[in-house]
């Protein structure tokens, strides 16, 4: 039974860490790690991304404008965008070695060894991948909610509040640990791959006829 849920459990992580891995890439450029609404104007609304701002104007749509320096940017945002290139780059080469691991796949069924190595590597960079997508959205949550809170910016100064992408990005985090912990777990079983036996028997057979050839007169 084990080796039967071994390739769904290699499939269930890979297709999760793969939507990790888009959800990651997809907020490292979504404009809304951050949101400001203007009470002065509240047919438009602020929003701030590690690489623009941009103003929603209900009937006017989006208009953007990228950053002019990356070292005039808040500490938060300026490691955030190292970090998620970062764990973009894991994830993809963390899906690159699992893919080559997976037992569904026919290259490679006799190098079984190797196969659970590339899935193990596979697995701890979805884990990487997915901790350094997790830890640039909470920075960056962390400081707006010491922002919003601080008794030393006046009330009527408007306050930054959560933007859409962090949502995405803890999701992105969460998709990629939980895809790594389930090709890790397939490794735990010590069952042997019915290919593999396959080959033995077969191996083995082969060495049979050749004793009974040599030991014919």
């Amino acid at each position: 039974m084990a080796l039967v849920y071994q390739p769904v459990m290699q499939l269930s992580g890979i297709l999760v860490s793969l939507l990790g891995w888009v959800l990651s890439c997809l907020t490292t450029y979504l404009p809304q790690w951050k949101n400001l609404n203007l009470e002065l104007n509240e047919l438009e609304i602020w929003t701030m991304g590690l690489w623009q701002a941009c103003v929603v104007q209900e009937e006017g749509g989006m208009q953007c404008k990228d950053f002019d320096s990356f070292l005039a940017l808040p500490p938060e945002l300026r490691i955030s965008r190292i970090l998620m290139f970062f764990s973009n780059g894991s994830g993809l080469l963390g899906l690159l070695l699992s893919g080559f691991g997976l037992d569904c796949l026919k290259i490679g069924e006799r190098q079984q060894e190797q196969k659970k190595r590339l899935l193990l590597f596979g697995g701890m960079l979805f884990w990487i991948s997915g901790i350094t997508a997790v830890v640039p959205v909470s920075w960056v949550a962390h400081s707006t909610v010491q922002e919003f809170w601080d008794e030393n910016i006046p009330d009527i100064v408007p306050r930054w509040d959560f933007g859409e992408a962090l949502f995405v990005g803890w999701l992105a985090g969460f998709c990629l640990i939980l895809g790594g912990s389930l090709l890790n777990c397939t490794i735990c079983s010590t069952e042997v791959h019915p290919s593999s036996v396959r080959y033995a028997v077969a191996e083995q057979q082969d060495q049979c006829q050749r004793l009974e050839t040599e030991t014919r007169p």
